[in-house]
């Protein structure tokens, strides 16, 4: 949960700068939004989960980036910053698509409310609006990447599949409560 909120934190910022690298209206529309939910509903739940296993709103507040958290969020922000909007959205949604399909699993294996202390998380992700980010993302790449060169499409799937990496990584780290070893 810490780390989530930090690693949320930076990815506030993709969507601050997916906004201002938007090519249409539309796109920077749904990242502004983006921002605001993530910012304000997001990391809402984040803290109120927090609240639940007892970690102060402070304690979250001052969390420092593991390993992990760090090198993650550093490569997706400086694919963000350097790169165009193709970049960006190929850095990005790995954690979005990924979440809905752990989520949509979930539901679909038999998930229940009753008792479930992550049921706040699955219907988050789950949800319509979320649900509509998740195919409006995968639209957004299919759209932004039709046209490109073959070798403009590698190095996509390459920013696609490095933060995908991350992402395993990322819940590896949660698992093993990793820290820095100095």
């Amino acid at each position: 949960l810490r780390q989530d909120y930090v690693y949320l934190k930076d990815y506030c910022r993709i969507f601050a700068l997916g906004a201002a690298k938007g090519d249409t209206l539309e796109t920077m529309s749904v990242f502004a939004k983006l921002l605001d939910g993530t910012l304000n509903v997001e990391m809402s739940l984040h803290r109120s989960y927090c609240a639940k296993f007892g970690i102060d709103e402070k304690e979250v507040e001052q969390e420092t980036p593991s390993p992990t958290t760090q090198a993650y969020t550093d490569f997706m922000l400086a694919r963000s910053y350097e790169g165009d909007l193709a970049d960006l959205t190929a850095a990005l949604l790995p954690c979005t698509w990924g979440f809905w399909e752990i989520a949509d699993r979930l539901i679909k294996n038999g998930a229940v409310k009753e008792g479930n202390p992550y049921w706040d998380w699955i219907e988050m992700y789950t949800s319509k609006e979320f649900t509509d980010f998740c195919k409006w993302a995968k639209d957004l790449m299919d759209r932004i990447g039709s046209g490109m060169s073959e070798a403009r499409k590698q190095r996509l799937t390459d920013i696609f599949v490095t933060s995908s990496k991350y992402e395993y990584l990322f819940w590896e780290m949660a698992e093993k409560l990793e820290q820095w070893p100095v």
